[in-house]
């Protein structure tokens, strides 16, 4: 693996990116994490076959446990930590368990990928530049089970429900958005790299830059207090995000089936904790 990382050391360089100083090339967690500010945690254990999803977060403990410790112990103080591999976001919360001295606030499951193609669809569906999607909202764990909600989406200041229609919407697009990983594997025969790689440097740019033009949604901490969400969990809501600081859009009136599937996704991830329970002891 080393040598693999020297060879990506090489790339970055030759991209000649007029903000990189220095690659530091280590397998030491205390040299990899010292004085961190933003951390992308994007390796994790693939699902093999016949693999429990029980199993798997067992397995992913094994990296992302020593992970949070190193953050906890060597990262900056308002490091900002991003969690790519997936299961995200019970590794998030595995990771931000590790961390006990840094804010849970201050961790993120990605859903950025999850929205941008989302974005995608509408922006597709209606022959519009994307830019002109807004609103759009990916509700709790990034997974099949996640809910893709155009609910306030708007393509250019019109509904974009009115524009996609309810049978599109229902039939097409939320199952869409929620396999659109394994159609990817499928039509390629490798997951999702440049689509990934491409959402990770978003959602960091938007937590670190600002994003408040638009909603964009966010893997966070739920306190327990927004949209019935329980408690302890990583869950994907709409935020805005303004000097570092993420908040969930408040006021949203949900609707009884919006309600079974945000709960749908939200029971999901209760049973993924319970899998891990015992390693949430620090």
């Amino acid at each position: 693996a080393q040598q693999a990382l020297s060879g990506v050391a090489m790339e970055l360089g030759d991209c000649a990116f007029p903000l990189l100083r220095e690659i530091v090339c280590t397998d030491n967690l205390s040299v990899g994490f010292k004085d961190v500010q933003a951390a992308l945690l994007v390796g994790a254990k693939p699902r093999s076959k016949g693999m429990e999803r029980g199993d798997l977060l067992q397995e992913n403990a094994k990296i992302f446990i020593p992970q949070g410790r190193a953050l906890n112990d060597y990262a900056h103080r308002d490091v900002r930590t991003l969690i790519v591999g997936n299961p995200a976001n019970t590794n998030c919360l595995i990771a931000a368990t590790h961390a006990k001295d840094l804010p849970k606030e201050n961790f993120a499951a990605m859903t950025r990928l999850d929205h941008d193609r989302a974005v995608w669809q509408v922006a597709e569906k209606t022959g519009s530049p994307v830019p002109s999607v807004q609103k759009v909202v990916v509700w709790g764990n990034h997974s099949p089970t996640m809910f893709p909600d155009l609910t306030w989406a708007t393509v250019n200041g019109r509904p974009a429900l009115d524009l996609v229609g309810q049978d599109w919407y229902t039939k097409t697009f939320i199952p869409r958005v929620q396999k659109r990983g394994a159609e990817i594997i499928e039509a390629r025969g490798l997951s999702s790299a440049a689509s990934a790689g491409n959402a990770a440097l978003a959602h960091m740019r938007s937590w670190l830059l600002g994003h408040t033009h638009d909603w964009v949604s966010f893997g966070g901490w739920s306190n327990g207090n927004q949209y019935g969400v329980p408690e302890g969990l990583y869950y994907s809501f709409p935020v805005t995000i303004q000097n570092k600081q993420w908040s969930i859009v408040n006021g949203l009136n949900i609707t009884p089936e919006q309600r079974q599937r945000m709960t749908h996704t939200a029971n999901e991830l209760l049973e993924e904790r319970k899998a891990i329970e015992s390693l949430l002891k620090v």
